[in-house]
């Protein structure tokens, strides 16, 4: 699997030690930065990795920051990109199962580092379950493209 891995200076220590990680169980990873711990602002990083997930570059996505939080905002700003926080087992394995996500977001300041294996193994592991949430998913689509629309004909503000 082609993996993205794109961090702030908060989420860098583990983004390092994601690649090594992922890279030791097979996996191709595309590292879109940050390179150090020095203060940066995440969406110079998290766009081009969101991107390159949207675009079929790469298989899925991972982001770190110190929260979590503004790595998965941003993200989820690239249409085909269903990026799930996730701050624990289950809800890496809800985001795969329910939510077919194509990218997590972690927070370093807020998890330890085995927690992390954790959640990107199941992740990882996991398939999608299809069915009714293959509808909630092409109901998102849809509204966000009738959102789009309406926008771009001046009917929302």
């Amino acid at each position: 699997m082609i993996i993205a891995l794109a961090a702030d200076h908060a989420g860098y220590e583990y983004k390092e030690h994601l690649k090594a990680l992922l890279e030791t169980k097979g996996h191709q990873v595309v590292d879109f930065g940050t390179d150090s711990d020095k203060s940066t602002d995440y969406p110079l990083f998290i766009i081009p990795a969101a991107r390159a997930v949207a675009a079929g570059e790469c298989d899925r996505g991972i982001v770190l920051g110190g929260s979590g939080n503004g790595e998965a905002i941003t993200a989820n700003r690239v249409r085909g990109v269903r990026c799930a926080l996730c701050w624990n087992e289950e809800s890496a394995r809800l985001a795969r199962r329910h939510n077919d996500a194509n990218m997590i977001s972690l927070g370093q300041r807020l998890l330890d580092w085995s927690t992390v294996c954790s959640i990107v193994e199941i992740w990882l592991s996991t398939p999608f379950d299809g069915g009714r949430h293959q509808r909630r998913i092409e109901q998102i689509e849809r509204l966000a493209d009738d959102s789009d629309s309406r926008k771009a004909k001046g009917k929302v503000s």
